[in-house]
């Protein structure tokens, strides 16, 4: 399915997918943070199977929107600050397939923001420690496709923010704007499909 949606500017199921995948594969990385903290909770878990549903190729459905919304509504229940951002990243994924082709920041979130969460929730592992968020920065930068980056740059920068998944978000995206706009700098290691 290639069909596009409507809004400020084009974006197609493909290039939805590819948005879903990358948010999917960094909420899997987390995802276990949530589920040590509260076991008997599979709402962000049935988020992250209906991203990957459709990062897969099927049809999105209501069931990413069900279960992004009920991710989420776990992320306010969890106990601690990581297993919240653990949660959250897992609806984001589910989310990802509902990203909005209007011209606005805050779509930026839609597809950097469980990065920056995932770094965030790295920073609280190393009892604080920024290095280890700007290591997952990076690596969610080199994760990056060229079609995401293309994406990424369809909306408008994302707002620098006061807390600190904000302020990680805004250094990704102005690092995967700038590997766009420097020649000769490094592009995004993986190609699009890879997994």
């Amino acid at each position: 399915m290639t069909g596009s949606v409507p809004g400020d500017f084009e974006l197609t199921m493909d290039e939805l997918r590819v948005v879903a995948r990358y948010v999917a594969r960094t909420a899997e990385e987390v995802l276990s943070v949530f589920e040590s903290a509260v076991p008997q909770d599979p709402r962000p878990r049935a988020a992250l199977d209906a991203a990957w549903a459709f990062a897969g190729g099927a049809r999105r459905t209501r069931l990413q929107r069900v279960t992004s919304l009920d991710a989420h509504r776990a992320a306010k229940e969890a106990p601690t600050e990581a297993s919240r951002l653990a949660a959250r990243a897992a609806g984001d994924a589910a989310s990802a397939a509902y990203l909005h082709p209007i011209a606005k920041a805050h779509q930026v979130g839609h597809i950097l923001r469980a990065p920056a969460s995932a770094a965030r929730i790295a920073e609280i592992g190393a009892g604080g420690d920024p290095e280890a968020g700007d290591r997952t920065i990076e690596r969610a930068r080199q994760r990056a496709t060229p079609v995401l980056v293309e994406v990424l740059l369809r909306f408008p920068p994302a707002p620098a923010g006061r807390n600190r998944v904000a302020q990680l978000m805004a250094a990704l995206d102005a690092s995967l704007r700038d590997v766009r706009a420097t020649p000769g700098r490094p592009a995004p290691l993986r190609q699009d499909g890879e997994n």
